[in-house]
């Protein structure tokens, strides 16, 4: 149902509020009427309008210090200034001071509907913005942080907490806990929501690509710079730069992170123009950044720069009772991408699924649902569609980096070496993925 327009009409002539009155109301109009302006704002403390209409010239206070009085209330009514001594000096005045337009008396019947149109198409448009608004906030919630158990719990808590400061964050977990999503929901439940999320990839890069990744360049800075480029610092104006693997950056880049995050100010490589921008640092990594300081390998100062709030994702393995909701969330997901009619699990399928360890956390649980979805034939998923007995994990690998190298040889195996498909099933972006065969000096099976 559309909504109905409200007008608030302010005038010490009895006949122009009566003659407004009826005319609106024929309309359709929601209409009230105040005889001065003193009145008029009393009104205003209880009852929005979305229209004003406001003499100049009255008793007492004048239209155009009411403009000013409605203005400093922070309303958002369209304030519409009537008179019948119409002068450029205050038209001027009344347009500055925030008027949408003025009238003058007498009306001429078709100049002011088109007027009152055009201010209700205004209304509508500014309607339609706070729609798209909430369905922005709606769209990068929490709804992806899933799980009922305590330490979840207290993820979202700290979530919630830090969400509204511009404090520095380090998010710390295993590989495949979702560090990413913990960052974004920072962000989206920030006041710089409405600004960029910009993320980057550390350990994807060399330290002389990073270098320009963060700070941009100018043409000509180094071969193959044929353009001016922003860095994403430069894009993260007003919003947050989600700074993931940030164990992983060079000794000289900590040096240079430690500069920019203390001046929110840097310079272009190849330029000598100073650069501010005004953004929130969020961090992700799966080290112990601590004991690298104590090594002597990550910088003390940096460290306690970034780390004013500390967030720690735990594995799936310390969260089972989450499972049966991550696996419901993940069935419909790729129940509806592939266009699936939905699907059950069976429960000895679900039982197994929480006793194992999952050493991948929620992306190989992902990847189990995703898979069990392609290959199964029925109504529900069953131990025989879950790689569990014969698991995508190497039963040897030892440690984090043993097993992301057995799981992404496995993924690229799976999808004939495809980088993008593999990429997607991973979810990483493709250099992050080349960086990684490259680490692990992964082959196809036939090489």
């Amino acid at each position: 149902m559309a909504k109905k327009i409200s007008i608030l009409i302010v005038d010490d002539e009895e006949s122009v509020r009566d003659s407004l009155l009826n005319w609106f109301i024929e309309d359709g109009f929601r209409v009230e009427c105040a005889e001065n302006a003193k009145k008029a704002l009393t009104m205003l403390e209880s009852d929005q309008f979305d229209i004003i209409l406001a003499d100049i010239k009255m008793p007492g206070m004048d239209g155009l210090e009411m403009l000013k009085r409605i203005k400093s209330l922070k309303r958002d009514s369209i304030v519409i200034m009537m008179t019948a001594f119409a002068t450029v000096d205050t038209a001027v005045k009344a347009l500055k001071d925030g008027a949408f337009d003025y009238v003058t008396k007498p009306f001429d019947p078709d100049d002011l509907t088109h007027l009152i149109r055009n201010a209700t198409k205004q209304i509508s448009l500014a309607d339609e913005n706070e729609s798209l608004k909430k369905k922005v906030i709606s769209l990068e919630n929490v709804e992806d942080l899933i799980g009922n158990s305590e330490a979840m719990k207290n993820v979202l808590r700290e979530v919630e907490s830090v969400a509204q400061t511009n404090s520095s964050v380090i998010i710390t977990g295993e590989s495949g806990t979702g560090k990413e999503l913990v960052a974004r929901a920072i962000h989206s439940n920030s006041p710089r929501k409405f600004f960029p999320f910009v993320s980057v990839h550390c350990g994807a890069l060399t330290e002389s690509l990073l270098e320009s990744e963060l700070f941009g360049h100018e043409k000509g800075a180094f071969t193959g710079a044929m353009y001016n480029r922003k860095g994403r610092f430069e894009m993260a104006d007003s919003g947050s730069i989600f700074l993931d693997e940030i164990a992983t950056i060079s000794t000289k880049m900590q040096v240079e992170l430690l500069r920019v995050l203390e001046s929110k100010t840097f310079i272009r490589v190849g330029g000598n123009k100073e650069i501010s921008s005004d953004f929130r640092v969020i961090c992700a990594t799966n080290k112990d950044l601590k004991s690298m300081v104590e090594k002597g390998t990550f910088r003390e100062d940096l460290f306690y720069r970034l780390n004013v709030v500390n967030i720690h994702i735990p594995p799936l393995r310390e969260r089972i009772e989450d499972i049966p909701l991550l696996v419901d969330y993940f069935i419909n997901k790729y129940c509806t991408s592939m266009n699936r009619a939905p699907v059950a699990i069976d429960q000895s399928a679900l039982k197994r699924l929480q006793e194992f360890n999952f050493p991948g956390n929620i992306r190989e649980l992902e990847n189990m649902i995703e898979r069990a979805i392609v290959v199964g034939n029925g109504k529900k998923i069953g131990l025989k569609d879950l790689p569990l007995e014969k698991t995508m994990v190497n039963p040897a690998a030892e440690s984090l980096d043993d097993f992301e190298k057995s799981f992404i040889q496995q993924i690229l195996d799976k999808y004939g070496w495809n980088i993008s498909r593999a990429a997607k099933a991973l979810k990483v972006d493709r250099v992050t993925l080349y960086h990684k065969i490259k680490k692990y000096d992964l082959k196809p099976a036939d090489q």
